[in-house]
């Protein structure tokens, strides 16, 4: 025992926080009473009625031991939780030889406001934080059921970080909750600060290019995913949450499709996947027709494009990719600059590189009319990882497409299509529901039809609930 009061005594723990600077500590000689917390991780209201006042009105030691009964002040036996209790927003009080804690947790942090990488035109237009329990609490406002789980875990040897798994019980299929539970707790790291990284380690293919599981900032979207039957994960110190298992489709459907007609919604989907097929092969094909096929061309349109190579010294694949290259680095530059200055960056230095490119003879109109028609594509689809990775597998069908024409161009597709079907999300296909075939489903994939169709859940989140809706005639 005696052991275990040096353990617990004040001065280790001092000890263990030697050279914290941020550390607050308290006396009140009165009562035989010190306090230890660090400032900037408690609520002040909280500290102030819950702890400084009460211990500020005591005369008499026997009044503290009356005031640590109260069920708000835990007492701790072991140095691990008293120090593990005021790293997470606790205030310990020593008094005489016991150590009790009390949670004024609190910290400083960002209201809920707009995202600004998933803006939408109507519907909600909040997004998650960097505090797990305020987006914990946004999931609750939009899903008012005790059926929603939410199971706690830590990642990260020194970092510690929350990590919160919700689930709507009864539809969440719960072999794929306890999978992933699993491969949270066998993740073996310093740290992870984000979703983005976490999502890293939980993938079942990590050397491949597409995202496996699907982020999301925005609240709206992350409860869909829930009621759908998916898994959601929330992470502390992160503004994003990831659903699983996700589907290659998923990534170019928005939110703005559910909040406008069924029409629109389509025509809109629509769109996006016409801009896949855009930005994947549009400067692939150029390359290609130029290189090998020009009979492909239009004869009206051939003299055209003769003239405007005439003064370019450069194969047309290494003219694309100088030009696919400058656009990159135009917008990679308009991301990291302040809002306003980016703006000017992109416009700016698009047009302006682009015409000086022509009139210095580094490549032709139709090329830049190309690239800029591949990069604006690449913009339309919702989402910015889905975005990242085919503008970097753009890179390699251009080069295909310049070695082997319109040969390397299908090969590329092909390759990437066998990637695409040897991909999987928590063990469930990631092209579902083309492969595996699920005609159900189409009606919420490549079009949105009207609500009073959809009335089953997703077949690749195998709910044992399977019916969304019934119509009541």
């Amino acid at each position: 025992m005696a052991e275990q009061h040096e353990r617990l005594s004040l001065e280790h723990i001092l000890h263990e926080f030697e050279d914290c600077a941020d550390l607050t500590r308290r006396n009140f000689p009165e009562i035989g009473a010190d306090i230890v917390y660090f400032s900037h991780t408690v609520d002040n209201l909280l500290l102030i009625n819950q702890v400084l006042d009460p211990l500020s009105a005591l005369q008499r030691k026997k009044e503290l031991e009356q005031l640590l009964r109260e069920s708000q002040f835990v007492r701790v036996t072991d140095s691990k939780t008293a120090v593990t209790g005021i790293l997470e927003g606790g205030v310990a009080v020593f008094a005489a030889d016991t150590v009790h804690l009390i949670d004024v947790y609190g910290p400083e942090a960002r209201s809920v406001s707009e995202s600004e990488t998933e803006s939408i035109i109507a519907g909600p237009h909040d997004a998650f934080v960097e505090s797990a329990t305020t987006n914990i609490s946004l999931i609750r406002r939009r899903i008012r059921s005790s059926h929603l789980k939410v199971i706690h875990c830590s990642v990260g040897e020194i970092s510690k970080t929350d990590v919160y798994i919700l689930y709507i019980k009864d539809i969440a299929n719960l072999a794929y909750v306890q999978d992933l539970q699993q491969r949270i707790e066998r993740i073996e790291t310093d740290a992870i600060n984000d979703g983005g990284m976490l999502s890293q380690y939980l993938e079942d293919k990590q050397t491949s290019v597409f995202p496996q599981f699907l982020t999301t900032e925005r609240p709206d979207v992350s409860s869909s995913k829930l009621v759908s039957g998916k898994i959601l994960v929330l992470i502390d110190n992160s503004p994003t949450s990831i659903s699983a298992p996700a589907s290659f489709f998923e990534f170019f459907s928005s939110s703005d499709d559910y909040y406008e007609r069924w029409v629109l919604g389509t025509a809109l989907r629509l769109v996006r996947y016409v801009a896949l097929i855009i930005t994947l092969t549009f400067t692939a094909l150029y390359v290609a027709v130029t290189t090998f096929h020009y009979e492909m061309i239009p004869e009206a349109l051939l003299l055209t494009l003769a003239e405007s190579r005439n003064r370019v010294p450069f194969p047309p694949v290494y003219e694309a990719l100088l030009m696919e290259f400058t656009i990159e680095l135009l917008r990679e530059a308009g991301a990291r600059l302040p809002t306003k200055v980016g703006q000017t960056i992109g416009i700016v230095g698009g047009i302006v590189i682009g015409q000086a490119a022509v009139q210095a003879g580094l490549t032709s109109n139709i090329l830049i009319i190309s690239v800029a028609s591949s990069a604006i594509a690449s913009f339309v689809i919702p989402n910015y990882l889905m975005s990242a990775s085919l503008r970097v597998i753009r890179f390699g069908i251009i080069i295909l497409a310049g070695i082997w024409g319109n040969m390397g161009l299908v090969i590329a597709i092909a390759v990437i299509v066998i990637h695409l079907c040897s991909l999987s999300s928590l063990g469930a296909s990631y092209l579902v529901p083309v492969a595996p075939m699920r005609g159900r489903d189409w009606k919420d994939v490549f079009i949105r039809a009207p609500f009073s169709l959809l009335l089953t859940r997703p077949t690749q989140n195998r709910t044992p609930n399977p019916i969304r809706q019934k119509n009541r005639k």
